[in-house]
């Protein structure tokens, strides 16, 4: 924005530079009587010329009055003496004042009625890029890679632009092409990690975690794996070890930021769980004493049975039904699995969040993807429980509808 100012600034500059030297000239002397002798004999000579031109026919009565008339007109305005206490001064000092003042003001005001100054920011100026767009550049992409499989930046681009399109089998694939780029970077492994995990559902056993030990050998702290690290060691029941992850990315974020105490309620809850693991109870006991456990079992309705196939990913989750709508517990399975017998507890509390007893009623939803990942789309199969009260045991819920 400053560099807009002092160009501007500058326009303004060389625009009065221009406009000014010829008002600000002192004017010309009148020359006294001689020079409204001057005067008189042009004005003889002009009228002379007039009467010739009325004589010969060339020049109207009418028009010729008129004539003599503007000319003894002009005549009285260029004789006429001034008056006492009238400036024989010419009008162009007087402009000249006024236009050092009104050009910086009038374009300050017309830029702030008119312009639009959002467009000074750099971050505003940035284009704002639609899916549409993204597609567009992920077909190029895609064209040039087949041209040149070797190139590791552009299978890395790629990664990340269908992991902005949330394609992550598609990103997990190009990440796998990427090579040696990703092998040595651990913020990449990472992300390779966590890609491949959302392709899998959420589950970060298997290879998602591989990537990551493998990440954090060449970086102990970096953050996203040590925050996916320690999501897959409390998948594993490991609390303790997904405690100390936890607390040493805190010790990374900024205190008193909505991200440090989500990380602390989730290093508190994991060592509560290893508190009671090393104890001998079962880690979620407390949880269940409260009555907050739901329980129950997901089926299929016949009527669209057959728009499944048994290896489809099946999802069930409990969700608030007011306020945010993450996910408090969740669980996995397949459409071979179905009948499906869940149960949901504190202790299956997703990291960071919330749980069941903090709601008094939540939402269970089945649902089974056909894209293979969490997030809705078109073609899912669900099913949803409404009002369920923490506690609820015994429920039923069939999957009878198909997303739009």
């Amino acid at each position: 924005m400053t560099s807009f100012i002092l160009l501007a600034a500058l326009l303004v500059v060389a625009v009065a530079a221009i406009l000014l030297p010829p008002l600000l000239r002192a004017p010309r002397s009148s020359g006294g009587a001689d020079q409204r002798e001057a005067t008189l004999a042009i004005f003889r000579d002009q009228l002379a010329e007039l009467e010739r031109e009325c004589a010969n026919g060339s020049l109207a009565e009418a028009d010729f009055e008129q004539a003599q008339s503007e000319l003894q007109r002009r005549l009285l305005d260029d004789i006429q003496p001034p008056t006492s206490g009238q400036s024989d001064a010419r009008p162009g000092r007087k402009t000249a004042l006024a236009l050092l003042v009104v050009l910086p003001l009038a374009a300050a005001g017309g830029y702030a009625l008119l312009g639009n100054q959002a467009a000074l920011d750099p971050l505003q100026r940035q284009a704002r890029v639609t899916p549409q767009q993204i597609e567009g550049m992920v077909a190029g992409l895609v064209a040039k890679l087949r041209e040149n499989p070797d190139d590791s930046k552009g299978w890395l681009m790629l990664a990340r632009s269908y992991k902005v399109l949330e394609r992550f089998p598609e990103a997990a694939d190009a990440y796998s092409r990427a090579g040696a780029l990703v092998d040595q970077n651990p913020e990449l492994l990472a992300d390779y990690a966590e890609v491949l995990s959302r392709a899998q559902g959420g589950d970060l056993q298997g290879k998602p975690t591989e990537l990551v030990e493998r990440a954090l050998k060449i970086d102990p702290n970096e953050p996203q794996a040590l925050l996916l690290a320690g999501a897959a060691a409390s998948d594993r029941r490991q609390f303790a070890l997904a405690a100390d992850y936890w607390a040493r990315l805190l010790a990374q974020v900024e205190p008193g930021s909505e991200e440090a105490r989500a990380l602390a309620t989730a290093v508190e809850r994991a060592r509560e769980l290893a508190a009671q693991t090393a104890s001998g109870k079962p880690a979620g006991q407390t949880a269940v004493a409260s009555g907050s456990a739901v329980s129950g079992e997901v089926t299929l309705s016949g009527e669209i049975a057959g728009q499944a196939a048994p290896d489809d990913v099946l999802f069930v989750f409990a969700r608030p039904d007011e306020g945010p709508r993450m996910p408090l517990a969740a669980t996995r399975a397949r459409v071979g699995d179905l009948p499906l017998r869940f149960r949901f507890d504190d202790s299956m509390a997703l990291p960071g969040g919330k749980k069941l007893s903090d709601f008094k009623t939540v939402s269970i939803e089945a649902r089974i993807a056909r894209a293979g990942k969490a997030q809705s789309s078109s073609g899912d199969l669900y099913g949803t429980l409404s009002g369920v009260k923490p506690g609820s045991q015994g429920l039923r819920l069939l999957i009878d509808q198909v997303q739009p």
